[in-house]
């Protein structure tokens, strides 16, 4: 949420403007709304459980961004940033920027009473879906280990509490598991109360009723104790440090299901540490006590050690194992829990806000906030670009900046940069020849600046770069040797899109000597390919299938809507020169016939004129042969004595091959440099070719000897012809298709389908994400590899991947028989 606050300038009230942002796209499955009243103005989102008809919208962004002058903005969150988390630091120090100005930081889970009880949450609605999930995953853990529970059915909320409850009151639960005892907060379904100390003979006794569950609530008194074993209250919240937590030996070894509510605060003792986890577990009884953890709290590393991270509701439990000699426990974190009952947990959380928005919005107008302007004071974390007195010790907690160093501003550059700058810790610096692209891929970014520098003298840039922990390059592939080699003397690390050349390969060992990661072929094709065909392969491998045909095509082109009247049936949403080139090069792979070689210049002779995709009726391309693909049946893990077919490729528009094999006859494939008279008379050869209506449309290419091709003069023509230009209203997109045959006869088909849209094209989406997510995999230390490698590694394909489908790149696969032999 966001409003503006004026501590000098005065705002009538209808001057006060309400914004609700939306969730962040990888949160898919959050639905609630922090407001139900209509009249606020709303970032579009379809899954809020509001529709945006109900509320004003015109475009939120554009009220964020548009300067209030004197008028200081307030942002309202949950920003978990009060306990000194180390991932959301980066956010809290983005507010802490005295020169801009920053919005002021009120946290929603600082709202209290004159007390100290929190005043605005979704504790309730928390709790009581909470129990839902952890029951369900206590459900399927017995059903895996062949017991059937009463839990594991499915059904509404409340019915399926009463229904389960009433099975195992007439049924009981398996003697296996022992007498169902839990541990929770929550008074509504307590059936059976009971003292701790009852607990050890309670679990013991082989004659416990199993149709009763036993569920006890208890209170810190019970399980935090000072060195007398007392416990009072007034003395614990004073002094903390007094006090130890018994829960490990005194509880913990007794329960089914261990529900935890309870908060924790830096000071304080935790209720359980890994090594009380061990401790428990040692000391349980039979029946999987412990191996069952509800923390409805969700607070990673605070008052349960061991619980690592929050979970979804799609996936709403992991297991961690504290030792081979002790048994797995599987712990429900989802952080979103109110979520999944979100009109409720909306209209609740709403009532309980308003009358501090309005308090907020009376302080506006120059109104007396009265009391609830003491308590949001007392909820404001940041203020006026400092700490507030009470948060001041959080100044501390500062992470140190880490530099990003991207080379190359163009069409895929946004979702880099974007990416990268997102966290406020990172610092990133864009060189470029281009002042345009570089002041629009910076003007939204405080963290993001430019150097405007002449790249193909990378002299230029070897200050910056010295300062870098990372580098970018998004410049043409031949440039990478060079930006590697710079990388290696000043031990930076380096991460590109483009396949791994000679030149590249052959910095491996000095790379290995400095240190330093030499990252490539991370982008759409190569990279999302790698990724998305090494993980199909090791699923069918670990189900013991033997892979006998391999295809991977992969192309980034104008959507089936786009009309195209021009013979190329291209518009280029990348560099033209890399998408014409790829027509020129050598390619060698595997068919029915052994291994079949494309010379360079030939592959008029090498293309599939029919290539069908599952996209709409009309989803007929035309492909061919990309480079190599020899190298990869290694690098995919694959038995090449087993194989009759691998083969990766480039899918284009019907008609493509044919006049690119006009185009080259004409001789503007040619990468030979020209003298600055030949480039002049390129113009009068391109006038004799198809391409003779682009030569008037604008302005041409000027001279330069070290881009001085016919494919050159060609590329710069194209670039500045709009009819090969994306319109404001038409989209590209990029298309992946992974065929697998195995002996058995299974065909196992995947395909990715991306659309460009208002902000990025499809190929800048698939390009630059992976990109910037391989980066910061690489920034944060994850990737230990050095030299020059690829991205097949599992630290890098799987939080990749994760990522990816996050931001709705995903690869939807099928199953079925071979009907027909395909053999390219």
């Amino acid at each position: 949420m966001s409003w503006a606050r004026a501590p000098i300038a005065r705002l009538s009230r209808c001057q006060v403007v309400v914004g609700i942002r939306r969730e962040d796209p990888t949160r898919i499955w959050e639905r609630r709304c922090p407001l139900t009243a209509r009249r606020l103005h709303v970032e579009h989102c379809d899954r809020r459980i509001f529709p945006d008809s109900e509320f004003i919208r015109p475009p939120l962004d554009e009220l964020i961004t548009t300067p209030l002058g004197d008028v200081q903005r307030t942002h309202m969150m949950f920003s978990h940033t009060a306990k000194a988390q180390s991932y959301n630091m980066p956010l809290l120090f983005s507010f802490l920027d005295p020169r801009s100005r920053p919005p002021r930081l009120v946290d929603f889970e600082m709202l209290t009473d004159d007390h100290g009880r929190r005043t605005v949450g979704f504790g309730w609605f928390a709790g009581f879906a909470g129990v839902f999930e952890s029951l369900g995953v206590h459900g399927t853990i017995t059903l895996a280990s062949r017991h059937r529970v009463a839990f594991a059915l499915p059904g509404s909320l409340t019915r399926s509490f009463t229904r389960h409850w009433h099975r195992i009151a007439t049924e009981g639960t398996p003697k296996a598991l022992g007498p169902f005892d839990a541990l929770m907060h929550f008074r509504n379904y307590l059936f059976s109360p009971s003292a701790p100390d009852d607990l050890p003979s309670f679990v013991a006794n082989p004659d416990t009723d199993l149709r009763k569950c036993t569920l006890y609530m208890r209170n810190p008194s019970d399980y935090f104790v000072n060195k007398d074993n007392g416990y009072s209250r007034e003395e614990y919240y004073a002094k903390p440090n007094l006090y130890k937590s018994v829960f490990s030996s005194k509880i913990a070894p007794y329960l089914t299901l261990f529900l935890n509510g309870g908060g924790w605060a830096p000071g304080f003792p935790r209720l359980m540490s890994g090594d009380d986890l061990r401790m428990a577990l040692s000391r349980a009884h039979a029946g999987w006590r412990m191996t069952n953890i509800g923390d409805i709290s969700c607070d990673p590393e605070g008052g349960l050690e061991f619980m690592t991270h929050a979970t979804t509701l799609s996936d709403p439990s992991f297991s961690i194992r504290p030792s081979d000699e002790l048994p797995e426990v599987r712990i429900m974190s989802v952080d979103i829990l109110p979520t999944s009952i979100p009109l409720d947990a909306s209209k609740h959380f709403s009532s309980a806000l308003l009358p501090y928005l309005r308090s907020v919005v009376a302080s506006y107008a120059g109104e007396d906030a009265g009391e609830l302007g003491v308590a949001l004071d007392r909820a404001t974390i940041a203020l006026d670009g400092q700490l507030t007195e009470k948060h001041a010790w959080l100044a501390a907690h500062r992470p140190s900046e880490k530099h990003v160093l991207i080379l190359g501003s163009g069409m895929v550059a946004g979702p880099v940069v974007d990416k990268i700058a997102e966290n406020q810790n990172r610092r990133v610096t864009i060189a470029s020849n281009s002042l345009d692209e570089l002041e629009a891929l910076t003007k939204s970014h405080a963290n993001a600046s430019y150097v405007q520098q002449d790249l193909s003298d990378l002299t230029n840039i070897v200050e910056v770069l010295k300062t870098a922990d990372v580098v970018i390059s998004l410049l043409p592939a031949t440039y990478h040797p060079k930006v590697a080699e710079l990388c290696i003397e000043h031990k930076k690390h380096l991460v590109t899109a483009s396949y791994i050349s000679d030149e590249m390969k052959a910095l491996h060992s000095n790379a290995e000597a400095a240190g330093v990661t030499l990252l490539n072929e991370i982008g759409l094709d190569p990279g999302i390919d790698h990724l998305t065909a090494i993980s199909m392969i090791k699923r069918l491998q670990a189900e013991n299938k033997e892979i006998v045909k391999f295809a991977s095509f992969c192309g980034g082109l104008p959507d089936f809507s786009v009309k195209m009247d021009h013979p190329l049936k291209y518009k280029f949403s990348w560099n033209p020169r890399g998408a014409l080139s790829g027509f020129m090069n050598p390619a060698r792979y595997l068919n029915s016939k052994g291994v079949a070689e494309v010379k360079a210049g030939e592959m008029s002779k090498a293309y599939i004129p029919h290539f069908e995709v599952n996209v709409n009726e009309n989803s007929v391309l035309e492909a061919y042969p990309n480079r190599n693909s020899m190298p990869y049946i290694g690098e995919y893990e694959l038995d090449a004595t087993k194989l009759r077919q691998f083969i990766r490729g480039t899918l284009r528009c019907p008609g493509f091959c044919t006049f690119m094999e006009e185009i080259r006859q004409a001789g503007f494939l040619d990468t030979t440099p020209l003298s600055e008279t030949e480039w002049a008379q390129a113009e009068d050869r391109l006038k004799m070719t198809k391409f003779r209506d682009s030569v008037s449309k604008g302005a041409l290419p000027k001279y330069n000897p070290r881009a001085s091709s016919s494919l050159d003069y060609l590329a710069g023509v194209l670039a500045r012809d709009p009819e090969f230009q994306y319109g404001k209203s038409e989209r590209d997109m990029v298309l992946l298709v992974h065929r697998i045959e195995t002996e058995d006869g299974e065909v196992h088909t995947a395909q990715l389908y991306v659309t460009g849209d208002e902000r990025y094209s499809a190929m800048a989406k698939t390009v630059g994400l992976p990109v910037a997510l391989a980066a910061l995999l690489v920034l944060d230390g994850r990737v230990a590899i050095r030299g020059v490698i690829g991205p097949g590694d599992e630290s890098m394909r799987v939080p990749i991947l994760r990522e990816l489908e996050a931001n709705g790149i995903e690869m939807v696969e099928r199953v079925g028989r071979c009907e027909v032999e395909v053999d390219y």
